[in-house]
């Protein structure tokens, strides 16, 4: 396909303006000269030709509009309209962010009415609905573990987490000033309980832990675990990246967690492609209350208004409050489905993922060959060691075969990963059709590797030198 500049021909024009009824005015003068269209490098071309490229590039684009999403980790779910019907309602994108509270009363008892339903699902005490997305959420939750034992006194300086978490959990914690230590999983992929207690001492403030985790296998031994955390006056905090797997099934805070940090562009169905918006709501227990971000939205005279007055608070973690637009579309999918809706959704997730599983199994290797929950995990391993096809290759292959490729080389912990998530939309026509595309590539990898190696071959560019293209991009391009 042709760039714009190249298709430019001199004298062309989009739009033909009738002349001027005002006084004309220099503009280059005004300016001084400094950005004269003469010295602009524009391309000229008609109406018709600016409009036919234009839609020819965003057919290139890859969205869940048009195809299966695999990601394992990511939760591409697909967005029902209605979602963004309602969020672009004029009360909800016309009102402005400093707006007076008795302006905002509708919009400030949705953000209450969504607090409550969201510790209702979760089993929290209240929620927080300030953090942009998860990483910022998970910031949040650690900030308040900090505070929490700052207001009782313990300088504790130790964050546990698991080989097999996100990783921005570490991250997290070194931002807050914690030394994170890694905490092994046990050969069924759950956490090593006897190294867990070893590291629990009175040093740990907490265990960050994901569960289902990132191999989408759910922790047996929460009980256990949380029993440990907690008996050495620790706090648990959960990831919840992955509430897609437990929607009306269990409770974070019914399991022991005492603070948990939600994905709502992944667990419930708004969009978050190409880095946001998100939401990444936080919840706690009774004991993490008092140290919610503020402001907070209290009743004042029969309704409801912004209040700062919260002396143990974190303070502000982001500017106005988060992403009131994705808000809208989470709480209209939770009001549309209800609980048993909330809950079939988990079950067809579980039900699908366990079907790929089952498909895939006799063309890959499984590491923890168990009943998953909302995603599995593969790895390249037998592809490597019988043709040097790596799961890198079939990543690209599959784009040959229409699809989106599945997260891969993550979790760490499993050499050449390939983690799939269907996730509850997708139908048993579209997962078999994946699962056949995976089966002959597998087949072609043992067959014709070269293929494989060689792949994608249907895209305006092939393999490309992604070392090269993250350090030194070259999006320049010059007219000859």
């Amino acid at each position: 396909m042709e760039l714009i500049f190249e298709i430019s021909k001199p004298g062309r024009s989009a739009a033909d303006i009738p002349a001027s009824d005002v006084p004309a005015i220099d503009i280059d003068e005004i300016i001084g000269g400094q950005y004269r269209r003469a010295d602009l490098d524009l391309p000229e071309v008609a109406e018709v030709d600016l409009v036919r490229h234009y839609t020819n590039l965003s057919r290139r684009n890859f969205g869940v509009d048009l195809g299966f999403y695999p990601l394992g980790s990511c939760t591409m779910k697909y967005n029902p309209k209605i979602n963004e019907n309602v969020a672009a309602l004029p009360g909800f994108t016309g009102l402005h962010p400093e707006a007076a509270d008795e302006f905002a009363r509708g919009n400030l008892e949705l953000m209450v009415d969504m607090q409550k339903l969201l510790s209702g699902i979760f089993g929290m005490a209240d929620f927080t609905l300030q953090p942009a997305a998860g990483a910022h959420g998970e910031l949040t939750g650690v900030m308040m573990i900090k505070k929490y034992f700052e207001k009782k006194g313990e300088k504790r300086h130790l964050m546990l987490i698991p080989d097999a978490a996100h990783g921005t959990n570490p991250a997290s914690g070194a931002l807050c000033g914690f030394d994170t230590v890694t905490l092994r999983s046990n050969p069924e992929g759950g956490v090593d309980l006897e190294h867990l207690e070893s590291l629990m001492t009175e040093d740990v403030a907490g265990l960050m832990l994901t569960n289902p985790n990132t191999l989408g296998l759910f922790e047996r031994n929460i009980e256990k675990v949380a029993a440990i955390v907690h008996g050495k006056g620790g706090l648990l905090y959960g990831d919840g990246a992955n509430a897609n797997a437990f929607l009306g099934k269990t409770r974070p805070g019914d399991l022991g967690f005492d603070v948990i940090q939600l994905n709502l562009h992944k667990t419930f169905s708004t969009p978050h492609g190409c880095g946001g918006p998100g939401s990444g709501p936080v919840g706690v227990s009774a004991k993490l209350v008092n140290f919610l971000p503020v402001p907070r939205i209290i009743k004042r005279d029969s309704t409801w208004a912004w209040s700062s007055d919260f002396p143990d608070t974190i303070g502000r973690v982001r500017a106005f409050y988060g992403n009131f637009n994705v808000i809208v579309k989470a709480y209209t999918y939770i009001r549309s489905l209800g609980a048993e809706g909330l809950t079939r959704a988990t079950e067809m997730a579980v039900l699908n993922a366990n079907y790929i599983k089952e498909r895939l199994k006799p063309c890959f290797d499984l590491p923890f060959d168990r009943v998953c929950m909302h995603e599995c995990v593969f790895s390249g391993n037998r592809q490597v060691a019988e043709s040097g096809v790596h799961t890198s290759d079939m990543a690209k292959r599959l784009i040959d075969f229409g699809y989106h490729p599945p997260t891969i080389y993550f979790p760490l912990i499993v050499p050449e990963a390939i983690m799939i998530e269907p996730t509850e939309t997708e139908s048993k026509e579209t997962l078999d059709t994946f699962c056949d595309a995976m089966i002959a590539i597998a087949k072609e990898a043992k067959e014709n590797p070269r293929r494989v190696k060689d792949a994608p071959l249907s895209t305006p560019v092939s393999r490309l030198d992604e070392v090269l293209a993250a350090r030194k991009p070259d999006v320049c391009w010059k007219r000859s």
